[in-house]
Order: structure tokens, then sequence, then C-alpha cells
């Protein structure tokens, strides 16, 4: 949510309610509800508020922890609110010259598309006007427009900064600062506005420095032979074109010398603005001398076997119980013995004598659970006695804990065969019925072995450990976990070991026998450092403090602090906030005996505040200033550094106030005239002793920072880690790294290691460590830290809010940039309101101090997040449970528009050409124009009788006296059995009577339009025949479905009604249904014309049979929804009945000895033609199968194809997927019945829409095994101006298979690429053109013909086009061209009619029947469907694909547009609590596919997305639905 600098209120504000949307959470877009959620969120950001807001704030200052970051969060928070923004859109300049309103301008090289940007070229140049004249002139064609945008001041000085002349680029720019935009802002660009430029907004919060150069990464200026410049897209064919012709004066044509759907993504350019580091080279550090004191141990088991002989009674550690009562205490003399025991035990007591299970140098893993530090020293000292390596590890509590199976992947590569435990742990081990502990997840199969004394044998007197001064043999491995989950383990020597306990010692001061309180894991890290191996060496006296018992008394360790007077505490930043918040003025607290406290977080940004407010709660307590002391430390580097504890009185060190904006440039700024964006920092003292340490930059060849550079520490000591076991690679990137200087020689002939902080050595030699790499997310060239970001948001109301400050935040890769994903853990008392406004304030805080936006922000419930074995937050599983949609939101925002700023460009429309720049483009680029056509009908020879006949009444008539018995169909029933069937005299002496009956009892006229309300059967086609017999015009209509018969009816009564039929046909049952008080209440029966029932028939027939006069009359008309639901009816004259007839004739091959199997919807387009006509013009046999009948018999097609060896067969997709779903597992079953497919030769889908690919390919894949041959299944392409354009039929080559670049085609181009490369979408050839029809893809704005590399709309020309839309309401001059188009240009006397489709024709390899060679023809989508954004035209579908593809939860996906914001409608197959876990994954999911911004993605329960008839969905309808607020959706998500 980034501000602009300057105060846009105005014209902002009605933006708003055209583009604001926000996340709903329960999810309403009533006009109210709407209207309260965006005032709700709008809130903050307008000044009415503000009553609300001082009270907020009021109630923040009275927190106690009044800390530096709390201020900083409150002052951003306040800054947002005194801005007084509307919540502000992201903006990007576009280049300088706009290309609407200054198109008549453009300066003679019209191919330069950024006016002035490209750094003063276009004034420079020779031979062209300077560009203030073309300004000038500009400034006097935009003089009308009023209302400024931006403070005209900040947008001039902009423009200035970027190049072209300065006065010209003023100028311009107060010309562009008055385009009024009254246009609604299209949010799915990154522009606010349709036609002005934006001011960028700097990276500084308030300052007014503007971005300087122009952000495309495609438009440097190249100049051709004789300086003409164009744009460095044009391709070298045409640049050596261009300099042949060597006409540099005239313009080049654009539209064939620029191909602009190379979709670039914005590159960030780096702002010359940027902070620098301006500082000398760094030098590196070097530590005090390590004074080696004479009596130190020469080893730690040494040190452990001094201290267990001389002073066995000196206490070693005392253990707490979860009351913090003391539990046990163990002594010197007791851990020498005990480690001596379990030294002997594993070296002879696992395996056999000649083949022990452990030998020295073997790893073993030790697994005790945090309250058990006693039993856990032993096992580790007895490890060191025994020379073989620990390998400490978490106590795995169930089989699948969050990272257990990355810590068996450890243990497995460290070959790990045995593990130690103690006998409390190991009885708490899930276990199998038979009392086996279960394998974990990931794990090797180990031994477990428990190590307390009474399990073991007694060593013999003779046997001794064998005592080594420390050497170079590991010691120990300590497991850490990446950032991306994975587990390392990263190996101590012997020697690092005891030089790191010396330096421990040499710091702290540590002395013989004093005491420390230790809260800290002492498995690993500080807690294991100090309170296992330094206290050791030191004889000191630890008092260990259970995780367990912190949770119940967070006061627990100040209260064992007082009693012990112990001199040293190890806590970290939470311990000392919990103990704060425990705190209620305890009487008997005195910490005055404290003389070092080590924070062992204390490098993080948080600490600070909690040392801070630790500090001025407890100084009254006796706790001095000088005794806390913040360490740095890594698994790598060990203690990187530590701060003494000061003689009293000695003044504090002082604190790092950076700048947030030089740091996010990796530079350290001091002083900040943006007080809000600081970080304050505490130093963590310095360098080790006998350690060196440097700064190194964080990325590539480790070369030293500047003294002002941020970089990553590296240290130089014996006292580090060896290496990552086994992973030697890894290894010399980070313990072998030798620093080199500016001329690139290496500092030092040691290695360094790489600690992994990032930070700086500040004055004085002090450490200030700004951040971890693992925590780095590089957000648009800027360095952002995660934990930085945690404490930011954790200072917005922090105590309210946050259960226990339970926050993630990480970044995940979207659209080749890093994002920002904070999730929090909520209150469980929060309500709504309180997530809603804590949700947006952290928004304003992170953008106000980081000038960074958050991607996605999410609310779980309290406990859900993964935890670590301490109870902190699992980073690496929380992430993976959010990328994979399973991490069950209870609260999303996702902030998209605001955080999204390298989408391409959006796409200018180019000015359109004269149709001689197209030929003479055509000719240059050598291009086809797009054109195919069917066989030419007059030119095939066929004994086609049927052709003497005009009308397919003397077709029926002819054949009834021809071939009396001869059957034309056959009706199945869902038995698969024959229902009835009809030879051709059967039905002409049936329609003889239907035509009779209409004469006698309907009064009918000639040209009457009758309805035949019929479910698909043999009466439906009785009754058209009869119609046509009594010179009626039949309409076909789909039956009310009797369980559905409120919202069916309506569509019945409207399609009788439209079509104006006089009276209504139908069979008994269905107009006893008409009758039916169900019926009734959704149409009145009394409004329904006459309905005459067909059941019994008269039984004289009528005197003549009509024969029409002329056959261009009409036949018979076509009613059908389209998918955009539009009711729209079609004449179809006789002429094209026949003509239509005789084109599938000659395409399928069709005669009477032949039989089709036809499984479709008798009602409309190809369907009715194929059940009701061809029959009877071909004479072939046609099997019936309503799709109906499916339902109850899923396999009764299938069956019928095989049954009655039909080659030929025709179904719908709703068939078909039937078949895939329900047959899917039945086809072993089908096969053992006989089932065989293999003779079927065409299996044709008749559809209105581009090939379902998929599901034809898992068709055939699924049946291959019945003998289904792959080529067989093809589709049929028609529309409602012309019902088959394509269709496979026998002979001809097989449909082929395309894959096309998806980001071209937004863009109208066909570019063909690789199967498999990415942005590739297959598409499937729709069948072969029809004999008799002609196909030219044209422009469908222009009306001129289009090259063959390019998309447009399929314009056909064919006998059997429909002659009209029948309609009432005479709006026939408007969908007239739809019938009769012209092409503008070109051949401009043929009639075409226009599909309203989108496709491309290509001419393949392959030749067709007549030996030439095939074009096929590849429908893409329905032009009505299409949307535009961004300037590029999507269709739905292949954004609907991928959302599909990205959750398996979601089972059916449709998308629209809604005021150029897209909306996403998913349906949900699972628990409502999986509905916001899509709401991220469907978002990333377009972005990254489709470089589009989705702005509201709702969620819906299974089957609200409507499909029609023929399976497709009606967008439209949804769309209403979701206006109309009567979706009842899961979830409405507004993403900003």
């Amino acid at each position: 949510m980034n501000a602009h600098p300057v105060d846009e209120r105005a014209p902002k504000l009605h933006h708003l309610s055209k583009c604001v949307l926000f996340v709903s959470p329960a999810g309403d877009i009533t006009q109210k509800g709407y209207e309260k959620k965006r005032t709700k969120l709008i809130g903050a950001f307008f000044p009415q508020c503000e009553a609300a807001h001082r009270s907020a704030a009021v109630r923040c200052r009275t927190c106690q922890l009044q800390d530096v970051h709390t201020e900083a969060v409150q002052a951003a928070l306040a800054k947002h609110k005194e801005r007084k923004m509307a919540v502000p859109m992201p903006s990007k300049r576009r280049s300088l010259v706009v290309q609407t309103s200054m198109d008549a301008y453009t300066p003679p090289d019209g191919e330069e598309e950024d006016g002035g940007g490209g750094g003063g070229t276009s004034s420079s140049r020779e031979g062209s006007i300077s560009m203030e004249h073309w300004i000038s002139r500009a400034i006097h064609g935009t003089s009308s427009t009023t209302t400024t945008t931006s403070s005209t001041a900040s947008s001039s000085s902009s423009s200035t900064r970027s190049g072209g002349s300065g006065a010209a680029g003023g100028r311009l720019a107060d010309v562009l600062a008055q385009h009024n935009h009254s246009a609604p802002p299209d949010v799915t660009g990154y522009t606010t506005t349709t036609d002005g430029i934006q001011v960028e907004r700097a990276p500084g919060a308030g300052s007014t420095t503007q971005k300087q150069t122009p952000k495309y990464g495609n438009a440097e200026l190249m100049e051709t032979g004789d300086g003409v410049p164009v744009s460095s897209r044009v391709s070298a064919k045409i640049q050596q074109l261009v300099n042949t012709l060597k006409r540099p004066k005239r313009p080049p044509l654009r539209e064939f010398f620029v191909d602009d759907f190379e979709e670039l993504l914005e590159v960030q350019q780096p702002d010359p603005n940027q902070p620098k580091a301006e500082g000398a080279q760094m030098v590196a550090m070097r530590g005090e001398q390590l004074g080696v004191v004479t009596n130190w141990p020469p080893s730690l088991e040494a040190a452990l076997q001094r201290w267990g002989t001389i002073s066995p009674k000196a206490p070693c550690l005392t253990t707490m119980d979860t009351n913090g009562k003391p539990l046990y205490v163990l002594t010197y003399g007791k851990l020498w013995s005990r480690s001596v025991k379990v030294a002997y035990n594993l070296l002879h007591k696992l395996g056999t004598k000649q083949e022990p299970l452990v030998r020295p140098g073997d790893r073993v893993a030790l697994v005790f659970p945090n309250n058990d530090p006693a039993a856990f020293m032993t096992a580790f000292y007895g490890c060191l006695l025994a020379e073989v390596v620990p390998v400490p590890i978490e106590v795995p509590l169930t089989r699948k804990d969050a990272g257990s199976q990355q810590i068996g992947f450890l243990l497995g590569s460290c070959g790990v065969t045995v593990a130690l435990t103690s006998d409390a742990c190991h009885k708490g081990l899930p276990k199998s019925p038979t009392g086996e502990i279960p394998q974990f997840k990931g794990w090797p199969k180990v031994l477990w072995f428990v190590t307390e004394s009474k399990h073991l044998s007694k060593p013999p007197r003779d046997w001794f450990p064998h005592i080594k001064d420390a050497n170079q043999d590991t010691a120990y491995i300590e497991y850490k976990t990446c950032k991306d989950g994975s587990v390392l383990g990263v190996t101590v020597m012997r020697i690092a070991m005891l030089t790191h306990c010396q330096a421990l010692t040499q710091s702290c001061s540590y002395t013989e026998a004093e005491t420390i309180v230790n809260v800290l894991d002492f498995k690993k890290d500080v807690g294991l450092w100090h309170a296992v191996l330094t206290s050791v060496m030191n004889m000191m006296h630890v008092i260990s403090i259970p995780y367990a018992l912190m949770k119940v008394n967070p006061l627990s360790w100040i209260q064992k602090v007082c009693q012990y007077k112990a001199k040293v505490a190890c806590v970290k930043s939470r311990d000392m906030h919990w103990a704060l918040v425990a705190h209620r003025d305890q009487r008997d607290v005195n910490l005055s005996s404290l003389r070092m406290l080590v924070v062992a977080d204390g490098a993080n940004p948080w600490s600070i505040s909690s040392c801070d407010a630790f500090l001025n709660v407890f100084q009254t307590k006796g706790l001095k200033p000088e005794v806390i002391c913040p360490c740095a430390s890594s698994p790598e580097a060990l203690t990187v550094a530590i701060r003494r504890p000061l003689e009293e009185g000695s003044t504090p060190p002082g604190r790092g106030v950076l700048s947030m904006q030089g740091l996010s440039h990796g530079v350290i700024r001091v002083d900040s005239e943006e007080k809000l964006s600081v970080l304050t920092l505490q130093d963590v003292g310095s360098v080790m002793p006998g350690a060196m340490m440097c700064v190194v930059k964080p990325e590539g060849v480790p070369q030293l920072c500047k003294t002002d550079e941020i970089g990553e520490l590296c240290v130089c000591t014996v006292a580090t880690g060896t290496s990552y076991y086994g992973l030697a690679g890894m290894t010399k990137n980070t313990f072998e790294v030798f620093p080199t200087s500016n001329n690139g020689a290496p500092i030092s002939e040691f290695p360094f290691t790489r600690t992994g902080l990032l930070g700086f050595i500040g004055p004085a030699g002090l450490i200030f460590v700004a951040g971890k790499m693992d925590g780095l997310m590089v957000v648009g060239s800027r360095r952002h830290n995660a934990d930085d970001i945690v404490a930011t948001a954790l200072a917005v109301e922090p105590m309210k809010f946050v259960y226990r400050g339970r926050i993630a935040v990480f970044s995940i890769t979207v659209l080749h940039d890093e994002r920002i994903v904070v999730v929090a853990e909520q209150r469980p008392d929060a309500t709504e309101e309180d997530s809603f406004q804590w949700m947006s304030r952290v928004l304003q805080a992170i953008d106000g101090i980081h000038q960074v936006g958050v991607y996605c922000l999410a609310l779980v419930t309290s406990n859900t997040l993964p935890k670590t074995p301490l109870g902190g937050i699992h980073l690496s599983e929380t992430k993976q449970l959010f990328l994979e949609g399973a991490l069950h939101p209870c609260n999303v925002l996702m902030c998209p528009h605001t955080c999204v700023t390298n989408l391409p460009k959006p796409r200018q429309k180019q000015p359109e050409i004269g149709p001689a720049s197209v030929m003479v483009g055509n000719l240059v680029s050598g291009k086809r124009i797009a054109q195919a056509s069917g066989r030419d009908l007059g030119q095939i020879e066929d004994n086609d009788q049927a052709r003497k006949f005009l009308f397919l009444s003397e077709v029926l008539q002819w054949r009834a006296q021809s071939t009396p018995d001869h059957i034309l169909y056959t009706l199945l029933n869902s038995r698969g059995t024959i229902a009835s069937s009809l030879t051709c005299v059967q039905l002409h002496k049936r329609a003889e009577k239907i035509a009779g009956m209409l004469a006698e009892r309907g009064h009918l006229q000639d040209g009457d339009h009758v309805a035949l309300v019929y479910p698909p059967g043999i009466d439906l086609i009785v009754a058209f025949y009869g119609c046509l017999y009594a010179g009626c015009v039949p309409i076909t209509v789909r039956p009310p479905h009797p369980q559905n018969i409120g919202t069916t009816l309506p569509t019945v009564k409207m399609i009788v009604e439209v079509s104006r039929s006089v009276c209504v046909m139908t069979t008994q049952l269905i107009s006893k249904l008409l009758r039916s008080k169900e019926a009734t209440a959704a149409v009145d029966f009394r409004t329904w014309p006459p309905v005459l029932d067909t059941d019994d028939l008269p039984k004289k027939k009528p005197p003549l049979l009509y024969k029409p006069s002329n056959p261009d009359m009409l036949a018979y008309l076509d009613f059908s929804v389209s998918t955009t639901g539009m009711l729209a009816g079609v004449k179809m004259s006789h002429t094209a009945t026949s003509a239509f007839c005789r084109s599938i004739k000659l395409q399928c091959e069709l005669y009477p000895s032949r039989e089709v199997a036809i499984c479709l919807d008798p009602y409309c387009g190809l369907g009715f033609v194929l059940w009701c006509l061809c029959s009877v013009y071909s004479g072939h046999q046609s099997i019936l199968i309503p799709p109906s009948e499916l339902e109850v018999n899923p396999a009764l097609w299938l069956s019928a194809v095989s049954q009655y060896k039909v080659r030929d067969t025709f179904c719908s997709y709703s068939v078909m997927e039937l078949c895939t779903k329900g047959l899917g597992l039945q086809t072993d079953a089908l096969k053992s019945r006989g089932l065989d497919l293999s003779r079927v030769r065409t299996c044709v889908v008749v559809a209105e829409e581009r090939p379902r690919i998929a599901l034809t390919q898992s068709f055939s894949k699924l049946f291959k095994d019945l003998g289904l041959h792959p080529r067989a299944v093809s589709t049929s392409f028609g529309c409602r101006v012309n019902l088959a354009i394509c269709l496979q039929g026998t002979s001809g080559p097989d449909p082929t298979t395309v894959f096309v670049d998806m980001r071209a085609l937004r863009h109208d181009r066909v570019r063909l690429v690789e199967r498999g490369s990415p942005h590739s979408l297959p598409l499937m050839e729709s069948g072969k053109i029809l004999p008799g029809v002609r196909i030219i893809i044209a422009n469908p704005e222009t009306k001129g013909p289009m090259g063959e590399s390019h998309l447009g709309e399929i314009w056909v020309h064919s006998g059997h086009n429909a002659s009209g839309y029948f309609t009432v309401y005479g709006d026939e001059a408007l969908q007239s061209d739809h019938f009769s188009s012209r092409l503008s240009f070109g051949d401009t006397q043929t009639v075409w009619a226009r599909t309203g489709y989108l496709g491309f024709l290509r001419r393949t390899e392959l030749t067709d029947a007549s030996g030439e060679r095939h074009d096929a023809l590849y429908v893409v989508g329905a032009l009505e469907e299409a949307m535009e954004l961004r300037g590029m035209r999507y269709h739905p579908i292949d954004i609907e694909t991928s959302v599909i593809r990205t959750h398996k939860s979601i089972t059916e996906c449709a998308v629209f547009t809604w005021t150029n914001l897209l909306v996403v409608v998913v349906e949900l197959d699972g628990s409502e609590q999986e509905a916001l876990d899509l709401v991220p994954l469907v978002t990333n999911v377009v972005l990254e596919e489709h470089y589009l911004i989705v702005g509201v993605v709702v969620v819906v329960d299974i089957g609200v997305i409507p499909i029609n008839s023929r399976g497709e969905k009606q967008r439209m309808h949804l769309r209403d639905g979701f206006l109309a607020d009567q979706l009842d959706p899961i979830y409405v998500a507004y993403n900003m």
C-alpha cells in the first residue's frame, strides 16, 4: 500500500467506489455490505475517524512497554492519518509520451515509442524537429481538459529529471498534469488512469524524489543505417529490409513491423537516488589475545575428571520440577562416575565382543527431554569419554512432528544406529501395539539405549576411559534447520570446543564455583556452550529452568536468581518479555547479585525493546544497567560476539539508529529525516578473544565491504564449527571462505567461517547485527529482514491481538520476485472487527516503516501453527502449509495490487492501418491471407438421388415409396433394448396423420409456427415431418424437467413466445405436467397457446400434402441459449436444410446401409440435424440414445456402439464426461462383457466451443483398452450463424493438435511452440471443413482479412448458413451484419456470416482427399466471452484451467470481469475451513501464468456455477447472480 508523496486527495476519492475492494470476512457484495466493509477498512485513512484513532493511540501509549518499535509504529500510523490518503493505488510511470492524446503529434520518427524518455535522444537527433515543438503543439491540443491530477510541481520535477530537455520535460509534465480522468480506472493494470502519466512514488516515504528511467526492458533505441531510430524489437529480417529500401522518411507499417506480443516483465531499474556505500574499505578486526591461564584443563574430559575426583561433592547442576521446587542436584562426583559408566557400556555392552555396535568416532543420537538436563549431561560426557560423537536432537513426540523427517535424514546421513535416551523419555515415546517403538518418518532404524545408571553394568575396576588432550577429532554435531526446512549437522572439533569454552570464560570472566541460572535449551547453542560445557570447565553450579516451568511461571528464573544469589543468567528476549508481563510488584525480588545477564538472541531487532523494558522495571529491584549482555551466535561460528560485563559506573554503550531505507539498500545511514523508518540496534559487544572478524558482501565473491555497508560477518578462529557433516560443497562455501580486498587479494592465509549474520563493525570495534541471512527477503532489489517486519507487526497493539506474539514472516516467489507473507495467530477471543482493524493497521505500519508492501496477511486460530520443540513457530513448515493450501487461516488479506509492480506494461492498441499497408505488409512478410474451404459441392459427382428433390418432405415421400420397410430410426431405452423403431413408410404415415390433426384441430395456416415439446425420441421426429407436411414451421423445444419445473418451465414458455408459436404439440404426459399445480405456479396454464397431444392421432389423413412454393422459404427455427445467456433463434430455409444434409452426407459418407449411433440432445444445432434430418436425407439408420438415459446406465452409449458394430457415432461433451467419470474404473468389467470399440472410425463430439482437449484425450486413453482408436475421437464446430462448419468425417487426415504461445495469443497473435514449452497451450483442430463451406479469418473491429499468424474472427460462407435471426424486437439492424458482412478490402463481393468466435487457420503438411494441402481450423473461444484486461485479450477457459490445477479441492471454476476487476469463482469440494486457503493459491497461479491480478476470489459450494445443456459454463448468469448476491458464497475475498 504505497502512498503517493504528493497530496492527491481530491481526484483519488472518486476512484474508490470503482476500484477499492477489500477482503470481506463474511463475504457479501450487496451495495450496503460493500459500503460497510469499505468504510471499515478505509476508516484509518480518512479524517472523520480521527477521534477513534486518537483513542486507539492513547490506548497504545498507556501500555507500559513504550519502546522504540511501538513509538515508530504509532508515528507511522499517525503519519498515514495526516496524509489523509485515499487508499493509494500503486502507480507506475508510462513512457513519457502518452499515446492516446498525443497520437496526432508523434515526431517524424514515429517508431520511437518512448518519446523523450531515452535520455535526451530526441532533442539531440539531427533531422528531427526538437521535442519542444511537438509539445507546444500538444499543449494547444489538450488545453480544453482541466482538473489537475497531481501537484504539477512534483510531477514536473520528476519529468525534468528523467531526460528529455529540461524545459520541454517540464512543459510536458504540465500538459500531462491536466488530463481529465473520468474513465473508470483499470485496476487490473497498475496505472490508475486511462491516459495520464503517473508520478512514481519514490522509495523514501515522503520524499519527492522520483524514479528516473522509463522502465521498459525492451525500448532501448537502436540506430538504423542512416540514423532513424527504431524500436529494438524489430526483427533482423525487417531491419535488413528497412536498410535496403532506404526510405526512412515514411513511418514503417506498425502492424507488421512490430511484433508487440513480446510480453516482458518489468525489470526493476535501480533508482539512481538510492543510497550507495561511500566509506573506505573496512579493515578486519582482531579480538584480544586469548590468555591461556596455566591451570586451564587440556580438555573438557580432563576438567570433569579433575573436579570429579578433587571436589566430588561440589554441585554441578540443580534441576527444577514444574512447581519450581529443586528436583535433583547432580554433583561433579556423580557426573564423573556416571559418565564413565555410560562410556563403558557404550563401548562394551552393545553388540558382541567381536562386533561392537559402537566404536570410537561413531555418531550416536542423544534424545532427551527439556526437563532432564542431568541425564543429558551424563550421556553427553559419557560420549566424550568414549570418544563417540553425540548428535543431540529433539524428542520426537508423534510419528509426524514438524521437521522430524528432516532430522531423520540428518541421522541417516550421519550413520546413526544408536539413540541414547532417559528412562522417562523412553517410556513416553509412541509405541506400537506390540510395545515396539515405531520407526519415525524418515528416520533410520535405531537401537534405543537407556542411560540411567540402574540399567547399566558397572565397569571393571581396571577399566578407565582414555583421557587425551583436545585434538582435531569431532567432539559433537549440532543440528541446524535451514530456511527451507532442511536440517544440516555442524561438526565441532574437540579443540574448537575447548577453545570456545576458554574464550567464553575469558569474555564473561567466569570463576570457579559461580552460580549460573539457565533458561535456554541446554542441547544446543548458547545453552549448551554456557550451561553444559563452559560450566564444567570452571566447576560452576548451573540452575536449570525447564521450559515447562517457564510456561507456568514466567517469573521462575528471576526467583531462582534471588534464591541462589546467582551471578550469571542465560535467557532469551521472550523470557524477559514474559517476566515483565507476569510481574506484579513482587516484594522479594532482588537482582543485585547478577553481574551478567546473557541475552542469547540479543542480535534480534526486537530484543532491544525487551532489554530496555526489562531494565526499566527491574532497575528498582537492584538490576544494574551494565549487567545486560546481548550476544550474537550461530551454529556455524558458535559465539560470534558477546558484550563484556562492565565495571560499575562506566558509560553504557551507544545505540545504532539506522535508516531502514538505507538498510534495505545494504547501506548504513545513521541520520534520517524520516524519523519513523529507523531501526534501533544495540551492539553485541566486541570480537571474541583469539578471533578475527570481517564483513563481506552477502552475494557473490566474499569481497570486503565498505565501512558504511551491511554485509555478512565472517570470523577466523579455532573456536568455530568445521563442516556440515557429509556435505563437502556447502562446507567449502561456509567454513572455508577467503575474504578478498578490492584488488582481489585474500586478506589472510587462514580460512574464515561465514556466520550467517548480517551486520557491521561500528565505532570502537563494537559489533552490530542487523539481521540473519536466513531471514533476508529481497523484494524488488531491496533487502528486508523478516525479523524487522515481525518486530513492526508486534508493535501494532501487540499485547491485545496476536496470541503469545506468534507471528511468522517469510517470502514466497511469485512472478519472479519475492513477496512478503505475514502469518499471525490471533487471540481466541478476537472478533472479526479486531482482526480487520489489526490487519489494516499492520499493512500501514509495515508500509510506513519499511516501505514495502505485504503480499498476503493471514490470521490463523491460536495454537495452530506448527511448533518447534521449544514452542516457537516452525517457519519452513508454516511456509510449506501456506503454499500447499493447508494452513486453514481464519482471515486473509491479499494485497497484490499494491505489491506486484513488475507486470508487463499494458498493451497499447495500435492505430488502424489502411488496406494497402496490409497488402504490402503481407507481401513483405510472406504471409498468406488466412482462408480455407471444404470440397466444392459443384464438382462432386455422386449418385445422390435425394438431390433431385428441393425439400426434405419430398425426400421422405420418395423413400416411403421406394424403400418402404427400410428402418431409419431405432430408439434405445436405458437397458439397451430397442424401445421403438421407425421405417420409411411408418414415418411417412404418422407424419401424414399429424398434418391432418394440425389442419383439423389446430386450424393452422401455411407458415404458422408450432412448438414441439417432446422428450428425445421418435415422437419428436414424427411431429417435425408432420409440420413440414402441413406447411407449418416447427421449433423444437426441450421439455421442462419434472424435478426442476420452477426454473425450466419459464425457459420453455419464453421460447414458445419469442418464436411466436401458435400452438404447442407434445405428449400426453407433458401436457398433464403443464397443467399440474407446480407448473401453474411457475407459468399460468391459461397463458399457453393451444396444446395438442399427439399420443392418439386421428385416423384420416389430409387431402393434400403441402409443397412450399419457394425453396428459400422457412423450413424450421433453431432456438438455443448461448453461453452468455442470450436466447437466439435462427431461421433455416429449405435450401439451407437440404444443403446441410448433403454436406454431412458427403463428409461422413452416409448411405442406406450405414448405421450411426447418436447420443445427443435433439433440440438445436447439429444435434437436432443429426437426430431428425440426416437419416431421412441419406437413408442411413440412426440409433438414437437419449443422453438422459446415461444417468441411469453410463455404459449405454458405448455398449450400443459395440453391439451394433457402429462405425460412426456422435456425442456431446456432457456424455463424454459422464462416461469418463462413470466408467473410469469399470473398463476391465466392460471388456469381460465383450464390449469392443475397435470398429469405430469416427467418434465426433458436437460442440460450439474450443475443443476440450484434456477431456477427449482422457476419454481416448481410458477406452483404448476396449479397442478405441485414439485417432477416431474428434470434435465438430458450429455456431448460431452456421450450425456446422467443421466435422471430422471419414476420409481426410486425422485431426491435428498444435501448441501455441499463450502470451502471444493475448495479443491476437499465433505463435507455434514446442510441446511442453512454458506458456504453451494445446489446441486441437475442430474437424474438417464441410463441403461447400468457405472460411476466412477477419479482424472483428476493422473487418479486414487477416494473415495466417493472427487470431481473428472466423467468418463463414456456405449454402447452409442460417438466413438470419428470428427476433420479435426488431433490432435486426444490429444483428444483420452477423449474416451478411463483407470484408472492408480484398474480396469485398462475397457475403459472409460472422460466427462470433475467434480462431485461426494453419496450412498443415498433411494432404486431404483431393491431394491438396490440408487447412486446419483452430477455434480459440467466443468473442463475447473473451475478456479485455490490460489491453490484452484473455479467454476465460485458460484462466480457469490454471485455477482448477492449483488445489485438489477446487472442482470447478469460472471467471468474469466486473468493472475491470477479474473475479474468480471456485467451487470447493472440501471442508469450509479450506476456503481461505484457496485465496492466495488462486491469486498466485493467475499472476504466474497469466500476468493478471485477481480482484475478487469467491469460494462457493459445488454446483453453484451454472452449466447449460451442452455442458458449457454460463458465466454471465453467474456474474448476475454474484452481483445480485444470490450465490450464498462460503467466502469472498477482495484483493487490495
